[in-house]
């Protein structure tokens, strides 16, 4: 048993030095990190659903998580995670899901009597490819080769979460103190309340992740960083958005499961930002960025926000329908704020006709309807700057617009002065005709204005 162990951890972990050592590219070897932290936190969440389906394990030893060896568990995760993605080259996707699935249906009865095989282990085998395995293998390959960056995002958050507010929770009361049975057992009212504060401490992380994506071309990976210098969303108000959220979600977490190894967790997360990762993150983004940086940082704190946003640069601009009702509202709403670094302009005096509200960033970005409104409210303060970022949130801006469109103010084209403002029940339910030749505005570099809903 004790050869077996060893060999479960010193092959696939020999296999991914030689191989990684050939590697010359950073991003490539950083994805390849992070595919075996993926691939180690789906193995013990894979763990725990086999001990209760029975679809496996483990002998009890000396050396084990919650049941599991820790160095069988490290070396499958090697296995599963790093080792395909740094030979990428050589095994496309599905040969390797193919070998890493006849690996594991040789070595698994191999390894009695560490590892007890249930009836339906071959169930887990699959269930385990695919929700592990394929998952750690799209992170890191598009990480490895810079490809699909939404997508590669979109893991990374899933990732973090479930390393934020499962696994490193598990961790601290299976070595510590502190038990999920204190939070399963709140009532329904206490945890949708928890829930909301959750998400409400979650919104400015998420912001900053889709500010990192939509204005700086990268992730919050930091071998897979932003191309562009990020100063606008959150990080117009705080350095370190995501690193707060994050520890104010321990903080949570620990208050409701009473963990003080939790609490111990947050404020070792806090001294190692502020003594190992600002340091670096520091010399990098100088390297990179210069003084652009250089004065981002005299004016932007890492972990207290400013009330009002930093806004260098040429400033947005809102275009909005003064003669409606809705928008002048909005106008006048803002306008009474001193917004910073945003201008408001006229509908009919944009180069096209606009349908929507239409807000365009310094930099070029654009959002239209709802989420133009929430774009401007982050250049208020940091109150209304939540509310927009809330606002912006997956799912909630689909259901604000949808919403304005059927009850507030329909999709319409920009009026000449005195034109009354459509209502709900004066806007037909069917596209109208595009405009003619002779009154079609210009392309705009920005693209097409969106039609009305059909």
């Amino acid at each position: 048993m004790t050869v077996a162990r060893w060999l479960s951890l010193g092959v696939p972990l020999l296999a991914v030095l030689a191989v990684g050592a050939r590697e010359r590219d950073r991003a490539a070897r950083g994805a390849a990190l992070l595919a075996f932290v993926a691939a180690g936190v789906g193995i013990a969440a894979l763990h725990e659903v086999a001990r209760t389906a029975g679809w496996y394990a483990f002998a009890p030893v000396d050396g084990a998580y919650r049941g599991m060896p820790v160095d069988l568990w490290i070396g499958w995760a090697a296995l599963w995670g790093p080792l395909p993605v740094l030979l990428r080259r050589l095994l496309p996707l599905p040969v390797a899901l193919g070998l890493l699935l006849w690996v594991d249906v040789v070595a698994m009865p191999a390894l009695h009597p560490l590892v007890h095989l249930g009836p339906y282990w071959l169930v887990g085998e699959v269930a385990g490819l695919l929700l592990v395995a394929l998952p750690a293998q799209l992170l890191g390959r598009s990480g490895a080769d810079r490809r699909r960056l939404r997508t590669r995002t979109l893991l990374q958050v899933g990732l973090f979460t479930a390393l934020l507010l499962w696994f490193l929770p598990s961790l601290a009361f299976e070595l510590g103190d502190g038990s999920w049975a204190r939070l399963t057992g709140l009532n329904r009212t206490e945890l949708l309340v928890l829930a909301q504060l959750a998400l409400l401490t979650a919104t400015p992380a998420l912001a900053a992740v889709a500010e990192f994506v939509t204005r700086g071309g990268g992730t919050p990976y930091p071998w897979d960083p932003p191309r562009r210098l990020v100063t606008t969303g959150p990080y117009a108000y705080l350095a370190n958005p995501m690193q707060l959220s994050a520890v104010v979600l321990l903080l949570l977490t620990a208050a409701v499961t009473r963990s003080a190894t939790l609490v111990l967790a947050a404020v070792s997360a806090v001294a190692f930002g502020a003594a190992v990762a600002t340091p670096h993150e520091r010399h990098d983004l100088r390297a990179r960025y210069g003084d652009s940086w250089r004065s981002y940082r005299r004016q932007v704190r890492d972990w207290w926000p400013r009330w009002r946003p930093y806004a260098p640069g040429p400033p947005a601009v809102l275009w909005l329908d003064d003669d409606c009702g809705p928008c002048a509202a909005i106008w006048r709403m803002l306008a009474r704020r001193h917004p910073v670094g945003l201008r408001i302009r006229p509908a009919r005096e944009h180069d096209r006709v606009l349908w929507r509200a239409e807000y365009v960033g310094g930099d070029g970005h654009a959002q239209r309807g709802v989420a133009a409104v929430a774009r401007a409210l982050e250049h208020v303060h940091l109150g209304w700057a939540v509310v927009g970022w809330a606002v912006r949130l997956p799912g909630v801006a689909w259901l604000a617009q949808l919403v304005t469109d059927a009850m507030i103010a329909p999709p319409h084209p920009a009026r000449p002065r005195g034109a009354p403002c459509p209502t709900p029940s004066s806007v037909s339910l069917t596209a109208p005709s595009p405009p003619s030749a002779n009154t079609a505005s210009p392309a705009s570099p920005h693209g097409p204005s969106p039609p009305p809903p059909g």
